[in-house]
């Protein structure tokens, strides 16, 4: 769950991927390429204009003002633990 926390550090990955890391210690790496919609994110489909994005009141920022919210990418980082937190084994079952 997604408590306020601000994105720390960015690194870039390869091609639209980011590796983040967040003030509560969360981090992953988290591709960007779904959100490169609409006008305000077209700049960033060169690859190079995407390389340049920065932390901006905690958030992933673009110098065109594109950003993408922390609490979406904290929710892209813990869709792979809830997923497995979800889904715990059947102990003692018979098919188990």
């Amino acid at each position: 769950m997604w408590d306020m926390n601000d994105i720390v550090k960015i690194e870039y990955r390869s091609e639209y991927t980011f590796r983040v890391q967040f003030d509560d210690g969360l981090a992953g790496d988290v591709d960007l390429s779904g959100f490169l919609n609409g006008p305000v994110f077209e700049p960033l489909k060169d690859i190079n204009f995407f390389k340049k994005a920065g932390i901006d009141g905690g958030t992933i920022s673009w110098p065109n003002g594109a950003d993408v919210a922390p609490e979406t990418v904290y929710a892209l980082l813990e869709a792979p633990v809830s997923k497995v937190a979800e889904e715990p084994p059947e102990y003692g079952s018979e098919n188990g």
